[in-house]
């Protein structure tokens, strides 16, 4: 990871979500610049620079993923992902109104750092139905400290 400023990705098709994980980020007083997708392909295409979207430089040090969106899903976006050796290392942490097994094993097997079933809320982030890892590790990532 390099010294710049870290940033979030977060791909969300739903607008009242994304404006929920906005309002939770302010909350705990993590103001880092925040750049949002509608779904997967949207995500990969700002995370790669392909043609008519710029590309996000640097890569963001977290990306918030939704399981499901149209046209790719986050489990769709994770294969894709961690088969692209130069997006592979980045820190991913799934949001989801599911609480499937399935889904929660299929995000294990492509090395999630944190599973968060929504309403997205910092507070219960710690929970163990919510989070592979603890809410430090968020933390860690953007080097910042608990509030």
């Amino acid at each position: 990871m390099s010294d710049s400023q870290p940033s979030i990705l977060l791909v969300e098709d739903d607008y009242l979500d994304a404006m929920s994980v906005e309002r939770e980020l302010r909350k705990i007083k993590v103001m880092v610049p925040l750049h949002k997708a509608k779904n997967g392909r949207e995500a990969l295409a700002m995370l790669r620079g392909e043609p008519g979207t710029p590309k996000l430089n640097p890569l963001p040090t977290i990306i918030l993923l939704d399981i499901n969106m149209p046209k790719m899903n986050g489990i769709e976006f994770l294969e894709e992902l961690r088969r692209d050796p130069f997006l592979s290392h980045l820190n991913v942490f799934i949001m989801t109104t599911s609480n499937e097994d399935s889904d929660r094993h299929a995000a294990q097997n492509l090395r999630v750092n944190g599973y968060i079933v929504k309403p997205l809320t910092f507070d219960t982030f710690n929970d163990g139905a919510s989070s592979l890892d603890s809410f430090s590790l968020f933390l860690d990532l953007l080097k910042l400290k608990p509030q």
